[in-house]
């Protein structure tokens, strides 16, 4: 079937609504303006409107922020309360050991405690009112390329009103080609069109694959008298239990306004063992003695998953070809060591600005000519904050006590370590077998603990992130062979997929107890964190965009 579609042309098209590409389309305009210039510029953001996709840590080192727009407090940035200290606990099964001396890079103290959703949201609103053009609910499905295909050119929105099997309904609308002269992809971590790009131009060529985090978090309303009344730290960090020194991984919790909590915890995707369940191991958190005494007598009442691209400096792909530039998370602009991405994700899409800018004062998208952002990062402080935690994932991935010396090395060496450059496996590559890991008992979850209200289970968490997917349309979750996850990952893994989720999207089921087993998908559960298409340790699935304006709904966390 051939289908006509609208075609729409843009000087700049920013693909992602979250920080990198606000920030990026800001800063476009205000340079403009200094020069006279009046461009036509836009914004797709798959999610129903800018900021529902937005799930973060929420501790925002303000420099990038402060260099954007000085005057920010003023202009009303929704600032959810400021960190007046520190706390690092190393956790025990049932103890919290603090630790007397915090690491430079996470001195958190003066920075501001946010909420994301309610940032990009602002930032959103402000970019507007300059000009730019937002289009909410739009996902980019396809990166369009000029005849030599190797020029990027733009690219072309989701078909929306389609069935199961991919026919149009009544209600079909063929996706838009959105055309320009630069495209800025800013997806986050794990984008769908960075991933077909890489297939098509080798943008990592060269480069250490990047490796991510998953994270699971709740925003919990406190009762007025609760830990943060009397505590000064109001920025707490943890590691070691549940998943213990050997697994990396860790918790935060954080004050927000009006008596609220963001609590959450990350795990490495370089984990071993298939049993390990993330979501499992979050409430395990939760249920700490510590971390329980804190939340006691609190409401979830938002939820949400993402996954957090750790690789660092290594890791970054070429920052520009013909036609395109990469910023944010997308890219990997992360500070590992810190935990933090908001700023870098800021300044990466500011500074690709600056090289767009020159870009079309000279009316050349060429690589050579975009280039100016790769230089622009290199004399930046951006790099030098990356470039410190250059080897910090790979020595993370070591086990004890290997583990420590690589990290007092670089600790001591800011980033240079024992070895430089330390090489890093995808994260698909390394689970163990279950029978290899059988030898080690895993603490389970006693699903009585689950009461709806403090803890709730995988489905309720779904609902508190506002998810929503139409059922009839094409699954976008695609598992290449259904035959690989029965007859190689089951009796390998026992089929991770429906631990590593914490959506429960997978489910293995049985007709009776010696049937075989076969995957049941439920795709309408999906967070859209895109761990599956990270960890799947065959590369059978493959994480697509489902119909734009889908998917969670945050406002909080």
């Amino acid at each position: 079937m051939t289908i006509e579609r609208e075609q729409i042309e843009f000087d700049v098209l920013f693909v992602g609504g979250g920080p990198a590409c606000l920030a990026g389309a800001i800063q476009l305009i205000q340079l403009a303006r200094e020069k006279g210039m009046d461009l036509e510029v836009a914004i797709i953001e798959k999610g129903s409107e800018i900021g529902s996709h937005a799930l973060s840590g929420a501790v925002m080192n303000p420099i990038a922020l402060a260099e954007l727009i000085p005057d920010y407090v003023q202009k009303g940035c929704p600032l959810e309360t400021d960190v007046r200290d520190d706390e690092f606990y190393y956790l025990t099964k049932d103890k919290a050991l603090k630790i007397p001396i915090t690491p430079r890079y996470m001195h958190n103290k003066g920075f501001h405690i946010i909420s994301l959703s309610r940032l990009t949201r602002w930032l959103g609103q402000l970019a507007e009112e300059m000009g730019v053009n937002l289009f909410a609910g739009f996902a980019g499905k396809e990166t369009l390329f000029d005849s030599s295909g190797k020029k990027i050119i733009g690219v072309r929105t989701d078909d929306k009103g389609l069935d199961k099997e991919g026919n149009p309904k009544s209600n079909f609308e063929p996706g838009i080609d959105i055309m320009a002269k630069v495209t800025v992809f800013g997806e986050g971590a794990r984008g769908s069109l960075m991933k077909q790009l890489s297939e098509k131009i080798q943008i990592w060529e060269g480069k250490m694959p990047q490796v991510f985090e998953t994270g699971i978090k709740e925003v919990i309303q406190l009762s007025e008298n609760n830990y943060f009344t009397t505590s000064r730290g109001n920025d707490i960090h943890t590691l070691g239990y549940p998943v213990g020194l050997d697994t990396a991984g860790g918790g935060f919790i954080y004050e927000m306004k009006d008596n609220r909590v963001t609590l959450g915890y990350l795990v490495s995707l370089a984990y071993e063992d298939p049993r390990l369940d993330l979501y499992d191991t979050f409430i395990q958190f939760k249920l700490h003695p510590f971390v329980a005494d804190i939340i006691k007598g609190g409401k979830v009442i938002e939820s949400g998953a993402r996954t957090v691209s750790t690789g660092g400096y290594y890791t970054i792909p070429e920052l520009a070809v013909d036609g395109a530039v990469f910023v944010g998370g997308a890219a990997g602009m992360q500070h590992v060591p810190g935990l933090k991405g908001i700023h870098t994700s800021m300044k990466s899409g500011m500074l690709a600005a600056e090289a767009i800018l020159s870009a079309l004062e000279k009316e050349n998208f060429a690589e050579e000519t975009l280039g100016l952002y790769q230089k622009l990062f290199d004399e930046s402080w951006l790099k030098q904050e990356i470039y410190e935690g250059r080897n910090f994932s790979q020595a993370l991935a070591k086990k004890m006590p290997i583990k420590m010396i690589y990290l007092g090395a670089q600790y001591i060496t800011k980033g240079k370590g024992v070895r430089d450059p330390m090489p890093i496996t995808d994260d698909y590559k390394t689970l163990k077998s279950v029978e290899k890991q059988a030898v080690k008992p895993l603490e389970t979850i006693d699903r009585k603990i689950y009461d709806g209200h403090l803890y709730v289970d995988k489905l309720t968490g779904v609902f508190l992130s506002k998810t929503i997917h139409r059922e009839d349309q094409p699954s976008h979750i695609i598992v290449h062979d259904l035959d690989v996850c029965i007859r190689k990952c089951y009796p390998v893994y026992k089929s991770p997929c429906t631990r590593f989720c914490p959506g429960n999207v997978y489910e293995i089921e049985h007709d009776s107890d010696d049937s075989k087993p076969r995957l049941k998908l439920n795709p309408a559960n999906c967070l859209h964190c895109k761990t599956c298409d990270i960890k799947d340790p065959f590369k059978n699935i493959t994480w697509t965009c489902p119909e734009g304006g889908e998917g969670p709904g945050y406002t909080i966390v």
